[in-house]
């Protein structure tokens, strides 16, 4: 198995330590190639070892995590986030597909994270992830999500989606364009990171829709008809509430 070589950038020596010490013992796909305490030494280390994967802290004295993306031109290394920050931000790591561990480092977590990070390698596509997770990081509300499928990831317009539909592990994403994308991510995934939009309503458990595109709704029927000319069905114990919510969503707007 070709190992993945690795880099730390973390300014607690016994944060490097214990790190380092984990991937020694139950990391055998990683071959270590070293560590800096900052970010100015952390881009030498990167310019003179190549890594595939950077394990990476956020908060440090001088330049945080973040600011290593502003001194490398491409980015051709994938990156694991090391963090215990605030909730919007993991939003902006899960939608623009960089992965992030939470510390204390689980053992589990990490060698998870590896497997996507050996599967990641070939795809060659980090440096667009870079650039949503920057764009989705400063914004209050992210515009575009990166969509797992499976050669890859599909990066898209979150206005532009439809409705959703859940299948099992899967989720079935319409698209303004008129395709329909399989996604390796559960429906309670989009729930989470859509949450604050107030045109997403998730009226069914296997369906979730964008109110833009709603042409009508069958009360009778219970039902919601798309732009796509999908039928979404709305629940029992949700048809009161989506029609409060419907008086107050201004379609378009």
């Amino acid at each position: 198995m070709e190992k993945i070589r690795t880099i730390i950038i973390d300014d607690e020596e016994p944060a490097r330590r214990a790190l380092k010490n984990i991937l020694s013992q139950y990391c055998p796909n990683v071959e270590y190639m070293g560590e800096a305490s900052n970010i100015p030494d952390g881009v030498k280390l990167i310019h003179k070892t190549a890594p595939q994967l950077v394990l990476l802290d956020i908060e440090m004295p001088g330049y945080n995590g973040f600011e290593l993306l502003d001194f490398i031109k491409d980015v051709n290394f994938e990156i694991i986030f090391i963090t215990a920050y605030s909730e919007y931000a993991l939003k902006a790591f899960e939608v623009s597909a960089i992965d992030y561990l939470l510390k204390p480092v689980n053992i589990d977590q990490l060698n998870v994270a590896l497997e996507k990070v050996s599967h990641k390698l070939h795809a060659a596509n980090m440096q667009k992830r870079v650039e949503l997770f920057k764009e989705n990081n400063t914004a209050n509300e992210f515009s575009r999500i990166a969509l797992p499928v499976s050669d890859g990831l599909l990066f898209v317009e979150v206005l532009d989606i439809i409705l959703l539909e859940a299948e099992g592990a899967y989720t079935h994403v319409w698209l303004r364009n008129g395709s329909k994308i399989l996604v390796s991510k559960k429906l309670k995934f989009f729930e989470d990171v859509l949450n604050a939009r107030k045109h997403f309503y998730r009226p069914h458990r296997s369906y979730m829709v964008n109110f833009n595109f709603v042409t009508k709704y069958n009360k009778g029927e219970s039902m919601l008809v798309m732009d796509n000319k999908i039928s979404v069905p709305v629940s029992k114990e949700k048809k009161g509430e989506l029609e409060d919510v419907l008086k107050e969503v201004r379609v378009g707007q």
